[in-house]
């Protein structure tokens, strides 16, 4: 009973139709589903992942009318895209540079060469070579070329005070395996954990930042980051949580996955998530995200729901 890799990272914006530009139309992205927070109906979850929309590809976002977060600690502070090679990392700055978005050109962090920058709202990101490893579904329609495009996600790092407790939760609770340390942005001392083969796919990075205040969500902030696991896992994980006594959600269905949350010691929500049914379970993998998608249990407020949703 292992994970397997980072599942999906979900974000927040307060500007629905500016996301779906940049994610798809800069960074070449493939919207695979539009569908609303199964908690909070008022608000869309826009999922961009590759061009079949793999679990471990897919970015998402809730859509809430919040003001900017205020950076900090106890909070998920950078997300990693994986792309394969030198000339995908060039092709990057020149594109960035284009559309006119900051970054800090390539640099090497933890053996690896990445470009730092941000998306509209501040949502800090990391295009970070991944050599080529492992498969890869580009999408037809991408503004990208294929070669260049993003693989999926990378690595996840998270800022806390104090990492002994999280160290403990994440090998203890979670069965990653604590791999190395680095200096990462700003000096800080980082701890890699991986997970099932390892790599970039399967890693979560703990950034030791005891001088920061605490983070206040808001737009650009990160809500929860997933890992993945084999459908035919669910069960036993489920059981383990509850044998371990730990505060968390019991078994959710979402409809494309099945989840479970809690929360690490330092507040951060993390979510155990299986890899299917999948996105394509209630629409064709041709037209994924072309119409608002509802799980069978809100289809009958379909007309509700769409009313209070701003076309993007």
């Amino acid at each position: 009973m292992q994970l397997t890799g980072i599942h999906h990272l979900t974000a927040v914006t307060a500007d629905a139709s500016g996301n779906h530009d940049f994610y798809t139309r800069v960074l070449g992205l493939r919207l695979v589903k539009k569908t609303v927070n199964q908690d909070d109906v008022s608000a869309y979850h826009l999922f961009y992942a590759d061009g079949e929309a793999n679990p471990g590809t897919d970015i998402t976002f809730f859509d809430w009318p919040v003001e900017r977060e205020r950076r900090g600690t106890h909070s998920i502070n950078r997300t990693g895209l994986r792309v394969a090679g030198r000339k995908a990392l060039e092709y990057w700055v020149a594109r960035l540079a284009q559309e006119g978005i900051a970054n800090g050109g390539i640099v090497l962090r933890d053996g690896r060469s990445t470009i730092d920058f941000e998306d509209p709202e501040g949502q800090r990101l990391s295009l970070v070579d991944d050599g080529g490893a492992g498969p890869s579904t580009p999408w037809d329609a991408s503004t990208v070329p294929a070669e260049f495009q993003i693989r999926g996600l990378g690595p996840i790092t998270m800022s806390v005070p104090d990492a002994s407790r999280t160290e403990l939760v994440v090998k203890e609770v979670l069965g990653m395996r604590k791999a190395r340390e680095y200096e990462g942005i700003d000096g800080a001392q980082t701890l890699v954990f991986e997970m099932g083969d390892g790599g970039p796919a399967a890693e979560l990075h703990v950034a030791v930042e005891p001088n920061l205040p605490a983070a206040r969500p808001g737009a650009g902030s990160v809500h929860h980051v997933a890992f993945r696991i084999p459908d035919g896992d669910y069960d036993a994980w489920t059981q383990r949580l509850a044998h371990l006594r730990l505060p968390q959600s019991g078994p959710v269905d979402r409809f494309y996955f099945k989840s479970l949350y809690f929360r690490e010691p330092n507040g951060i929500l993390f979510e155990i998530a299986t890899d299917g049914p999948g996105f394509a379970t209630d629409e064709p993998l041709e037209t994924l995200g072309q119409s608002l998608s509802l799980p069978p249990f809100l289809e009958g407020r379909r007309a509700e729901i769409e009313a209070g949703l701003k076309p993007l």
